[in-house]
């Protein structure tokens, strides 16, 4: 990968983030390799053209993402290497966004599905199974499915009977469908026991909507968009 200054990318984004970026796709296409060390800061910065307070910002988004790990008094090392078809799938620039959407959803989310195991009514769940099993067809035909996961994951929010929550999630529908677009692409080239997985983790949340359990829905949409946001990225299928 080429290190070109860190400054030039798009407005939107943080120099962190696009620093982020930059150092994720170096850890991508082997220029960091798994299980190897980083350069040491000083000559990051160096490289990156970018100062020490934001290099600092981009690596510690970096270990919230389980990419590398540091060791005291050693540096930081490359712990996971995405499957390079990641970036087939989204461009390099919105992946930092992809994942602190994740990372959103990870307690909205929660929330609305807590607020749903104790709200819904029998037609809001009947909408909740649906997709579910609009999933389970899909991925019997091994079809995408990124509308229906969406649709999912939308009729918990409505069932929550808070319509902020449906409307929050709607106003996000592109950056979360291009994290559902690469996470059920990644499971796609993966076992088909990749996807009875995610399902695992969709039934484990109507079951717990379903039983009227606000912290196990709660802790189960939160276990699941983390997981999501994990398998963003896992190394290519073995």
């Amino acid at each position: 990968m080429s290190k070109g200054n860190a400054h030039i990318s798009n407005s939107h984004q943080s120099l962190g983030a696009i620093v982020y970026e930059q150092i994720l796709a170096s850890i991508i296409d082997g220029t960091y390799a798994l299980n190897t060390k980083l350069p040491a800061e000083t000559q990051l910065c160096k490289e990156l053209n970018v100062s020490r307070p934001v290099l600092r910002e981009a690596l510690a988004r970096l270990r919230e993402d389980e990419l590398i790990a540091s060791r005291r008094g050693s540096g930081s090392y490359v712990i996971k290497q995405p499957d390079n078809v990641v970036l087939q799938f989204s461009p390099l620039s919105s992946i930092a966004d992809i994942q602190r959407c994740f990372e959103f959803r990870a307690t909205m989310e929660a929330e609305a599905a807590a607020l749903a195991a104790k709200r819904k009514t029998p037609a809001q769940l009947d909408v909740i199974i649906s997709a579910y099993e609009k999933m389970n067809e899909a991925n019997v035909s091994s079809k995408l499915a990124t509308d229906e996961d969406f649709a999912f994951h939308l009729a918990i929010t409505n069932a929550a009977n808070n319509h902020f929550y449906s409307t929050v999630l709607q106003s996000l529908e592109k950056s979360i469908t291009d994290g559902i677009n690469i996470t059920r692409n990644l499971s796609l080239r993966h076992s088909s026991e990749r996807l009875k997985l995610v399902q695992a983790e969709h039934h484990a949340i109507i079951v717990a909507i379903k039983e009227g359990d606000s912290e196990a829905a709660r802790e189960a949409m939160r276990d699941h968009i983390n997981n999501a946001r994990n398998r963003m990225f896992d190394g290519p299928p073995s």
